[in-house]
């Protein structure tokens, strides 16, 4: 009996996964600077080695996750073995050199990291030029990329029946009004949304606000591996069109069924924010930030093996989500 469940369960994963790679819109999102050549190797690459993803959220039009400003840059760094897995928040006024991109007709030079999205001309191409910035400045290169449009994902957390947010520090939202008060709250797309676009009154400003989004999506993963979604195939289905209407991904040639699959038994309670240490300064009432030591550190451990260590030594960098 335990053979034939173990079987049913991976027949119902395998159609579950074919959904998913057919509801997505696949583009070319990383620049050939920023691509891991070792693509055709990936299943041994992920034994051996790490996996390194992009993430570009965009909070602005909700019929199009491509376009528009990069409102979140994250790295998402899988180690090897895919038992665990660092969201690594990268602050959009993190200054930055920016490569030349002669399609855009933009020069290159130095700016605030989520420019390079808009010079490139959003979108895919804003996105290239992106991860070319992001491989300049960490020396990772990627093995795929996403452009996530976050109010896409309001309709993803109503049709998993909310989430529940542990908020530490209370938020009022300068759009609607509403106060999030300290505690754990049960909060559906509208409000999880409103709560995630939060940054001003708030101690630690936009890096608050990157944590916050970093909630959702675990909040997000938690539910949608508690939800009973293989024995539900209706509303799985829903799930992963709303999935990908929300999405354009790169999964560097690897079918994306192979990705869903390989990293389907990550667990939510195995995801550890960071942030890529910075410090912030006003230059002609322009606010911006520049890297502190410890980024190279991070930088250098996320290009290597032993993340772990380089969390241990630095709390101060580790969120709370």
């Amino acid at each position: 009996m335990l053979f034939i469940a173990a079987g049913a369960a991976g027949f119902a994963l395998h159609r579950l996964t074919e959904r998913y790679d057919r509801a997505l819109t696949k583009q070319e999102l990383l620049d050939p600077a920023a691509r891991r050549d070792e693509s055709g190797s990936w299943l041994r690459q992920h034994v051996s080695g790490s996996l390194n993803y992009l993430l570009v959220g965009t909070d602005r039009r909700p019929k199009d996750p491509g376009g528009g400003l990069a409102d979140t840059i994250l790295i998402a760094h899988v180690p090897a073995g895919l038992k665990r897995a660092y969201l690594v928040s990268v602050p959009r006024d993190l200054l930055a050199e920016i490569p030349p991109d002669g399609p855009a007709g933009y020069p290159g030079g130095t700016d605030k990291i989520n420019s390079a999205f808009l010079y490139g001309g959003g979108g895919a191409a804003g996105a290239r030029l992106l991860s070319a910035t992001l491989t300049g400045l960490t020396g990772l290169r990627f093995d795929g990329a996403a452009i996530i449009n976050f109010g896409g994902f309001r309709k993803v957390i109503d049709l998993l029946g909310g989430v529940t947010i542990c908020v530490d520090t209370e938020v009022r939202s300068i759009h609607t009004g509403a106060v999030f008060p300290v505690g754990c709250h049960q909060m559906g797309g509208a409000q999880a949304l409103d709560y995630a676009r939060q940054r001003y009154g708030l101690p630690g400003g936009d890096h608050d606000r990157e944590r916050h989004q970093q909630q959702i999506l675990k909040a997000i993963m938690q539910k949608a591996g508690t939800g009973g979604l293989l024995a539900n195939p209706v509303r799985a289905d829903q799930l992963i069109r709303a999935l990908g209407s929300a999405m354009i991904v790169d999964t560097n040639r690897v079918p994306p069924a192979n990705v869903a699959s390989a990293l389907w038994s990550l667990r939510a309670d195995a995801l550890v924010g960071l942030q890529v240490p910075t410090t912030g300064s006003v230059v002609d009432e322009i606010y911006s930030e520049q890297l502190d030591p410890a980024a190279d550190s991070l930088f250098a451990a996320l290009r290597g093996t032993d993340t772990e260590s380089w969390v241990t030594a630095n709390p101060r960098w580790v969120n709370r989500i």
